[in-house]
């Protein structure tokens, strides 16, 4: 079966700026929440350069899931 629309590479792509985003925040806030342990608070560059990594391989993941949730909407199943 022919694949239509747009791949997994272009979904994530597109999405790769808010899977970032929401990995950067999510980072700040676990370091926030690390305070409370008596851990030193993360910086926000620091939650940036990480947010940025992670949001590579969440992303791919989260397109992957859009993608088969097109194909299944395609196919009517």
């Amino acid at each position: 079966m022919k694949q239509e629309g747009w791949g997994v590479g272009r979904l994530a792509l597109v999405l790769y700026p808010f899977g970032a985003g929401a990995a950067v925040i999510n980072l700040f806030m676990l370091g926030l929440f690390g305070t409370w342990l008596g851990l030193p608070a993360m910086q926000p560059l620091t939650a940036l350069w990480l947010g940025a990594i992670l949001g590579l391989p969440l992303t791919w993941w989260f397109a992957r899931h859009i993608r088969g949730l097109m194909d299944k909407a395609d196919t009517g199943s």
